[in-house]
């Protein structure tokens, strides 16, 4: 005989990890999905990439100006980051460039990527950038300091109400964020 308490905990038991492996499991779904949910949408001030004829071909508004505001933030590494210059006017059309100033306090080699954002959001999808460190993984070694160059536009067609924008840089641990994608293919490749 058995006890129906111990069977209705053991059920309970296995109904609450079967819940907490789902809520694992969209946990790691939620980056690509709200991923695909930004680009499809342009919400949360994902930015585009323009190449270099784009600007050539870009017509200026000199008839007024717009503040680009830069802030940075690390998360996982070992690094000071942070704009060379904390805001710079532009006429809309025109490229600008700027500079983030990158050091590895650590000592070790650490990589790390940049994940960008542009606020407020309606102008997200007139930035376009050109040249940027956030396009490929950055590495420092121990004590190694480098200048990381943006060249961007913000494009002629921004509403005119906007006239501050904020670009942002998130550094994250590259290697750590790595390791998280790789264990995730894992578990998804893994049978049943």
């Amino acid at each position: 005989m058995t006890d129906p308490l111990a069977k209705s905990n053991k059920r309970l038991v296995g109904i609450l990890s079967l819940i907490t492996l789902a809520m694992l499991g969209f946990g790691f779904a939620l980056v690509p999905l709200y991923d695909l949910f930004c680009d499809v949408t342009g919400l949360n001030g994902k930015t585009g990439v323009a190449d270099a004829k784009a600007v050539e071909a870009s017509r200026v508004d000199t008839s007024r100006w717009v503040t680009v505001e830069f802030t940075s933030q690390v998360n996982g590494l070992a690094w000071e980051f942070r704009p060379m210059q904390n805001k710079i006017r532009v006429h809309p059309g025109e490229a600008a460039l700027v500079k983030y100033y990158a050091h590895n306090r650590g000592l070790e080699t650490a990589a790390g990527n940049a994940v960008p954002s542009v606020s407020p959001g309606e102008a997200a999808a007139h930035f376009k950038k050109v040249q940027c460190f956030c396009f490929t993984r950055q590495e420092l070694k121990a004590g190694e300091s480098r200048e990381m160059p943006v060249q961007f536009l913000v494009e002629y067609d921004l509403p005119k109400e906007v006239k501050t924008l904020t670009l942002s840089y998130v550094f994250f641990n590259a290697d750590k964020t790595q390791a998280m994608t790789n264990k995730d293919e894992e578990s998804n490749a893994s049978p049943g």
